[in-house]
């Protein structure tokens, strides 16, 4: 949650869910309740990861760190690197990337 808070360009989020910056010392418990890297020990569901390349919201950092812990768990874990798009998926090609990585992880995960 720190490292988010110095990278995202959607502070609003932050500052309205958490209540701001994580060096105010009333926002501590917000950044370590909410956290999930906090929980990582308790992780074991696999889990699938899609990261755009111009994702500012929730930049590559962060799901380079999901992913890099759920393989160090050895939890079943996918990551889908789409570097042309950001916080949704735009294009059309791209669209029917995330539509057959998304039925193909449910129909082997579930």
């Amino acid at each position: 949650m720190r490292s988010w808070y110095g990278t995202t360009e959607e502070l609003f989020f932050a500052n309205h869910e958490l209540g701001g910056p994580y060096w105010d010392k009333a926002n501590v418990k917000s950044y370590t309740e909410f956290n999930p890297s906090e929980y990582v020990d308790k992780w074991n569901t696999p889990i699938l990861i899609f990261q755009g390349g111009h994702d500012y919201r929730v930049p590559i950092g962060q799901g380079l760190g999901a992913f890099q812990a759920a393989q160090l768990k050895k939890i079943k874990s996918r990551l889908v690197y789409l570097p042309d798009e950001n916080h949704w998926v735009l294009s059309g090609h791209n669209a029917q990337v995330w539509q057959r990585e998304f039925f193909g992880w449910l129909k082997e995960t579930l």
